[in-house]
């Protein structure tokens, strides 16, 4: 049995070396006696036979393995990825990856590694999931430390595990020269662990992104009529995040034709919505055209009601559009009520207020309404 001297690591072996299963498997209860270099030992084919790798993946992999000389060391690499559970694809992905992996030493740095986020009350799976995400920060010991500060911060670790899979290089990253002041700076800015946490989980490279980019990032979303501490700042950070000054004041511009608003009225709705700013001008346009050019919306109504840009068209602003002028027309609702009172409001809430009271008076509306939001045009929503 492969001496592993971590009792974690060697619980989670013995609990799977009696089924047979596949070669990675069988791998741990393998004996593991010392074998000397063999100048017959192709790495190439061991990539390929053993780890699974593709013949064009195991050719670029084992160019940074041409030192190797035995099978001995990646033998015990497999063994102990299979013990925590890894299918033989999530091995060969993790080689492909990181071919420098099966490089590593197992008694002194992989069950270690496991040992510690076992101490952080990581599962077995958890930690699985982890090695296949994280590639060569797993091979180093300063990984246990860095979720130890990171899970706190993302509130969970399926949260953490949410931001890696968009940026496993968060794992690389400095925390005390880059991501703690990283987050003391966010902090400064209002934002408290709740925001940074949902910040950091759509964008986590803003942890690991040079702190002077960070502060650059902090007065651009100021310039933007955002200020500091207010509730929208988040959304702000987020808007900016891949926009230089020029790009942002291209996008005011191409805002302000689409939606024929004044400077100051542009100044509203992006303050209010800050992510109008990274909508596509197709987007844009469509909504234009249908509340102002179909709807009548005045621009100075839509600036300051800008969250409305963000709705689904088909699903939400059209269809709804339909049912408060057919209770309009046919007078079951106040011709005084405003449209954006049922477009801003949840689905439920909409069909208690707008479908469900007239189920006697019109009891066809229910499908209707359901109808226009497939796309559809039932003959009681043409009005002329």
């Amino acid at each position: 049995m492969l001496r592993l001297r971590r009792g974690v690591l060697a619980q989670v072996l013995s609990s799977l070396s009696a089924s047979p299963v596949s070669p990675l498997h069988r791998l741990i209860s393998a004996a593991a006696p010392a074998i000397s270099p063999n100048p017959s030992f192709a790495v190439e084919e061991y990539l390929v036979s053993t780890c699974g790798l593709t013949r064009p993946q195991a050719l670029k992999a084992s160019a940074k393995l041409s030192h190797l000389k035995s099978p001995a060391n990646p033998d015990a690499v497999l063994a102990f990825l299979a013990g925590l559970g890894l299918s033989d694809a999530d091995v060969a992905a993790l080689v492909a990856k990181d071919p420098q992996f099966l490089c590593a030493s197992v008694e002194r740095t992989l069950a270690p590694v496991v040992a510690g986020l076992s101490g952080l009350g990581l599962s077995r799976s958890d930690i699985a999931r982890l090695a296949s995400l994280s590639r060569y920060s797993f091979r180093y010991r300063s990984i246990v430390s860095k979720l130890q500060y990171y899970m706190p911060l993302f509130g969970s670790f399926e949260n953490l595990l949410r931001a890696l899979k968009k940026n496993f290089y968060l794992h690389s990253a400095n925390l005390d020269d880059v991501v703690k002041p990283n987050v003391a700076l966010l902090r400064e800015c209002g934002l408290g662990a709740c925001d940074i946490a949902k910040l950091c989980i759509s964008q986590p490279w803003l942890l690991a992104a040079n702190p002077e980019r960070l502060q650059a990032m902090v007065a651009c979303a100021e310039n933007i009529g955002v200020p500091c501490g207010s509730a929208m700042f988040r959304h702000a950070l987020h808007a900016v995040a891949f926009l230089n000054e020029d790009k942002i004041a291209a996008r005011v511009e191409y805002l302000k034709n689409t939606f024929r608003w004044t400077d100051a009225e542009v100044a509203i709705a992006v303050s209010k919505a800050p992510t109008v700013l990274n909508r596509t001008k197709e987007f844009l346009q469509r909504r234009s055209e249908f509340l102002i050019s179909d709807l009548g919306l005045e621009p100075a109504y839509i600036a300051h009601r800008p969250l409305m840009l963000a709705y689904s068209l088909e699903g939400r602003l059209r269809p709804r559009y339909y049912v408060v002028t057919f209770l309009k027309e046919n007078g079951l609702l106040d011709h005084g009520r405003d449209y954006y009172y049922a477009v801003k409001m949840t689905e439920k809430v909409f069909m208690e207020k707008f479908i469900c009271p007239h189920k006697d008076a019109a009891p066809y509306l229910a499908g209707d309404y359901v109808a226009a939001c497939r796309g559809e045009l039932p003959a009681r929503f043409r009005f002329t």
